[in-house]
């Protein structure tokens, strides 16, 4: 089972993080240390869905690169997943919105699990596939996390609670996932510590919080996040490394989640990855959630060869690691 198509999408408006760090001391009433989103986040910039862009419009458009470039009729997906930590509405699963604008009409359902929700989706696809339950299907997600910013403080105690969320960015991803004759989806491994799930999220729209302006805006610690993935986040690298054999001399490109230069290139020191082996989004993009490992595959795909293999990497809040070995058919 493998990927053999790719799409990805990015809203045009653009956002600077000092024109951020501006927005945001206006509308609180008290000015921030100079430069302190761009000295704490290394980002520049990211992308902001305009507000007729949902969810839903990135990871369609995404998803009809991705059909272009398999050269496949919507009619021919029997699995539609919307793979995101944003979603259009809470009820139907947003997978529905982007089947009836693509046409598709195949089994469709939304996998959620915060910034890993889209590498789920590609396991979960693989899976069904495997299982005799589909045998084409499309994994879209559309992430548009930047809703989530708390534009008004009411003091620095509450900026730092809201500081994680100005490291956002909004995109779109897509792959198609089906049989191949070579290569394809190696191995994925997870691991899962749930009792750090407070750390971090966006508490409103569900049953704790239904309503309330106050519960849509991110809050969490990112120091807090960062150290927990420090603590077990080698372990996975080096479970994959034993399980397939493969170093990382073995990968053409290592994809991993980013959501800060600084943590970037933190994880590089801990983990010993080459830096010419990763491709950068974050300073120009942000954190764009789980589309983050979709718009940098989509970025390298076109240069990788038959027989390349990719890492995965993927962190996300709740908390939970993921790793997937990729081969290029």
């Amino acid at each position: 089972m493998g990927i053999t198509a790719v799409g990805a999408a990015l809203p045009q408006q653009q956002l600077s993080t000092a024109d951020l760090q501006e927005r945001v001391s206006r509308a609180s009433g008290f000015p921030l240390p100079r430069n302190l989103f761009a000295t704490m986040t290394g980002i520049e910039h990211r992308r902001l869905a305009a507000e007729d862009e949902y969810a839903s419009t990135l990871a369609i458009r995404a998803a009809r690169q991705a059909l272009a470039a398999g050269n496949i009729d919507p009619g021919d997906i029997d699995l539609l997943l919307f793979a995101s930590a944003t979603r259009d509405v809470a009820e139907p699963a947003t997978a529905h919105i982007v089947q009836a604008e693509l046409g598709t009409r195949a089994h469709a359902l939304d996998v959620t699990n915060a910034c890993n929700s889209f590498l789920n989706g590609i396991d979960a696809a693989r899976s069904f596939i495997l299982a005799g339950r589909a045998r084409r299907a499309l994994v879209v997600t559309g992430e548009t996390p930047t809703r989530s910013m708390r534009w008004q403080l009411a003091d620095l105690g509450q900026a730092r609670s809201a500081f994680a969320g100005y490291t956002f960015g909004d995109a779109g991803a897509a792959v198609i996932v089906e049989a191949v004759p070579t290569g394809g989806i190696l191995d994925i491994d997870t691991e899962t510590y749930s009792a750090h799930w407070a750390v971090g999220g966006i508490p409103g729209g569900g049953s704790r919080h239904p309503r309330g302006d106050e519960h849509t805006y991110f809050q969490g610690d990112g120091r807090e996040l960062r150290a927990v993935f420090e603590r077990i986040g080698a372990d996975i690298l080096d479970r994959v490394r034993r399980r397939t054999g493969l170093n990382w001399n073995d990968y053409a490109r290592v994809l991993v989640h980013q959501v800060t230069v600084p943590y970037l290139h933190r994880f590089v020191e801990v983990t010993g990855v080459p830096k010419e082996k990763l491709e950068v989004t974050v300073a120009e993009l942000g954190n764009m959630a789980s589309a983050t490992l979709g718009v940098q595959l989509a970025r390298v795909h076109a240069g990788l060869r038959s027989g390349d293999r990719v890492l995965f990497v993927g962190l996300g809040g709740g908390v939970s690691l993921m790793t997937m070995v990729w081969e290029k058919a």
